[in-house]
Parts: C-alpha cells; sequence; structure tokens
C-alpha cells in the first residue's frame, strides 16, 4: 500500500472502502430524521401531547447510549470493519422490527423497535467517525469528516422527504373526532395510519442488510481491521481517559449540541404549525425538508472555511449564531420565529463533527475509547427533547426553544475554551 503523505486526502487505493464507509453517515441521517416524521404521526394516531410524543426521540438516543461502550469494546477487539457489519445487522433487524410493531397497533413496540435501530447507529457512529478520520493525515482530520459529515444531511433530507411522501398524510383528526369513531372505524383508521409506517423501514432494513455484506467482502486499509496495540487491553482503555479534561469538556459540548439539535427538528413540525394554524402536516414538513437543506449547506460552506480558520474559532462563532436565532424563535411567533428557527440549521452543521475531532485530539491510543463516550454523548437526544416538550406543554413550542439557546451557549463556551 501506498504510503500516506500530508498532502493526501484519504488513504490512496482504498477508494471502494471509503465510498462503503461514508454512505454510513447517508444512513444514519435518514434514520434519525425519519424520526422527526414519526413524531406528528405518532402523536396523531396515538393522540399523544408533546411530551409522550418525544419518547419517539428518547428510545432512540437512549439506544445510543446503551450501546456506545459495548460498540467500543467490540470495536477494539475485532476492529473498525466489524463494528461496521455488526451495526448495519442490528440497524437492518430494528427496521424490520417495524412490521410486527404495525401489526400490534401499538406504541411502545415502535419504541422498542427504534431502541434496536439505534443500537445499530451506536455502533455505526462508534465506528466510522473515528475510521474516516484516520484514513489519511491527522492534520485533515477536521476536513475529511466534516466532508464525510455532509453526506448526512443528504441522508436527512431524503429520510423527511421519503417519510413526507410515504408516512404523513393531509387528513386531520383531533381527539374529540377520533375518540367519537365506532371502535371498528377508529381500528381501521389507525391501522392504516401505522401501515404507512412501516413499508419505508422494511425498504431501509432491504438496503442496510444488502450494504452489510458489501461492507464484509470489500477490501479495507489495515486500521479497518485492527491497529496495532488494539490487543493489548491495557493499551487505550478507559481510565486513561481522566488525563484529558478537555476531552470531557467536548463530551459535555457534544450532549448539549446533540440535545439541541434533536429538539429543534423533531418540533419543527410542530413549530411550524402552531405558529401558522391550519397548516398541515405535510406542508410543515417542506420547512423541514428546507432547514435540512440550510443544514446541508452550511456543512459545505463551514468545510471551505476550514481551510482558512482555525475551527475551534469557527466553531464558537456558529454557535452563537444559534443561540441568538433560538432566541428569536422562543420569543417572536409567525414567520419571523419560524425562519429564525429554521436558520438555525445552516450554524448547526460543523458542530458535531468539528466537536468529535477536537475532542479526540491528542489521545492517541485513548482515541477509539474515547470515541465511544462521544458517542454516549448523543444520549443528549434523549433528555433535550422530552425537556421540550413538558416546557411545550405547561407552555407553549415557543418558550421551549430557550432550551436549545442554553446548549448552543454550552457549545460556544467549548469553543471559546478550545482556542486557548
Amino acid at each position: 500500500m501506498k504510503e500516506t503523505t500530508g498532502k493526501e486526502f484519504i488513504t490512496p487505493g482504498f477508494l471502494g472502502a471509503t465510498v462503503l464507509v461514508v454512505a454510513l453517515f447517508a444512513f444514519w441521517g435518514m434514520s434519525n430524521s425519519l424520526n422527526d416524521v414519526l413524531i406528528p404521526q405518532f402523536r396523531k394516531t396515538f393522540q399523544l401531547g408533546d411530551f409522550a410524543s418525544s419518547f419517539v426521540q428518547f428510545a432512540t438516543f437512549i439506544g445510543y447510549f446503551t450501546f456506545a461502550i459495548p460498540a467500543s469494546l467490540f470495536m477494539r477487539r475485532f476492529g473498525y470493519r466489524a463494528a461496521v457489519v455488526m451495526g448495519l445487522v442490528l440497524f437492518g433487524t430494528g427496521a424490520l422490527l417495524f412490521y410486527p410493531a404495525a401489526q400490534y397497533g401499538e406504541y411502545h413496540f415502535f419504541l422498542g423497535a427504534l431502541f434496536v435501530v439505534a443500537s445499530g447507529l451506536s455502533f455505526l457512529e462508534t465506528s466510522a467517525n473515528p475510521m474516516i478520520a484516520a484514513m489519511g493525515p491527522p492534520e485533515s482530520a477536521d476536513q475529511r469528516l466534516n466532508f464525510a459529515q455532509m453526506f448526512n444531511p443528504l441522508g436527512t433530507i431524503a429520510g423527511v422527504f421519503l417519510g413526507k411522501e410515504l408516512i404523513l398524510s393531509d387528513q386531520r383528526l383531533t381527539a374529540e373526532q377520533v375518540q367519537g369513531m365506532e371502535p371498528a372505524a377508529q381500528a381501521a383508521w389507525r391501522a392504516g395510519e401505522l401501515a404507512a409506517v412501516k413499508l419505508p423501514y422494511l425498504g431501509i432494513a432491504a438496503v442496510v442488510l444488502l450494504w452489510a455484506l458489501l461492507v464484509a467482502v470489500v477490501k479495507f486499509p489495515p486500521l479497518a481491521r485492527r491497529i496495532a496495540g488494539d490487543t493489548d487491553a491495557s493499551s487505550g482503555g478507559f481510565r486513561g481517559l481522566r488525563a484529558f479534561p478537555h476531552f470531557w469538556l467536548g463530551v459535555i459540548a457534544q450532549f448539549a449540541y446533540v440535545g439541541a439539535q434533536v429538539g429543534v427538528w423533531s418540533f419543527m413540525i410542530r413549530y411550524t404549525q402552531f405558529n401558522a394554524p391550519g397548516t398541515v402536516e405535510t406542508v410543515a414538513a417542506n420547512n423541514l425538508i428546507i432547514t435540512l437543506t440550510l443544514f446541508f449547506a452550511g456543512r459545505f460552506v463551514g468545510t471551505l472555511l476550514m481551510s482558512r480558520f482555525r475551527p475551534a474559532g469557527l466553531l464558537a462563532v456558529f454557535a452563537a449564531a444559534d443561540v441568538v436565532l433560538c432566541i428569536v424563535a422562543g420569543s417572536a411567533s409567525g414567520n419571523v420565529g419560524l425562519y429564525a428557527l429554521m436558520a438555525t440549521s445552516f450554524f448547526m452543521s460543523i458542530q458535531f463533527p468539528t466537536i468529535f475531532t477536537m475532542s479526540l485530539r491528542g489521545l492517541g491510543s485513548h482515541a477509539k475509547s474515547g470515541a465511544s463516550f462521544l458517542v454516549m454523548a448523543i444520549v443528549g437526544g434523549a433528555i433535550i427533547p422530552p425537556l421540550m416538550g413538558l416546557v411545550s406543554d405547561a407552555s407553549s413550542i415557543n418558550a421551549a426553544m430557550f432550551v436549545p439557546a442554553v446548549c448552543f451557549a454550552v457549545v460556544m463556551a467549548f469553543g471559546l475554551k478550545s482556542r486557548q
């Protein structure tokens, strides 16, 4: 294999492996954005409040949290590629569970299926993020991970479009209308709404299981199998992370960022309908597609800016912009608040990968163990949306946007601290 030089962006000779790994970023983006469609769908189908419907995200991100450490241990024992294959198999299995969940028509069955999906995503994110960062010279790790993460918003846009076309409907029924139906009619209506949910997940299951087979047979660089020293259980262990206080600040920032991002996207459709009464879900979903497109544009612009500006300073500026925009979304109403909330995605764009690589910098053999804690920090997506739901149920969905404003302030502080 040709030696990697500082001028190269990726390790040469492994284009096929790189394509397979980069596609994973789109896969989990699609899965996570489908949650943003499932929330209004389940809210309507099961007649839930904002707090109860937010458990779609709780089930998902608790899955991330629960399996991050096992994924790291598995990865250290068997290598990056084996962890990716395991993640794809679990992802596909969880997607297949949507079929019996729809047949039984129980909300908690769907939550269980989402938990299994998330267990697979935890394996994928724990392995794919450090893998792509390591597939080239360390000097370009930030840019390389941001490049790969550019495909994440493409997946999120595809997921929302898929959900909008296959899951959401223009039919709006109040709780009184649903309760006023005859039992047989109510059961038939609910079965129809849930049947629309299972179709896209069966398609996803077929794709990701095929991808698992491709990852298993395509040639990967040595780092994808095992890195020297990983066979030594004492090398790169979790205890050694105590010597890196900056890493733990990054974990806190990642918790805050993911919670804010998931919260804003989860309630985008709800925010639109509240501030523009009478807007049907399929129309409101267009705003989610627009904001995800802005996220993609921000990722592209941010990646280019990193060639001229220090990532830490850029992170602080982008997070500060989101603090202001969330305050506007919480204070204003109508289009002003809506446009501000949609604009937050442009500035969210670089935050996850930049926090990730900045936190791992200097960890050496502890990078794999550190990556698992950064993935565990994704549990912020399980905590912040229900908190926003509680604020919304007690006050309004607008007031709930002050919660992510605080989260982005934490990210801004991490960026400022990292400049020192």
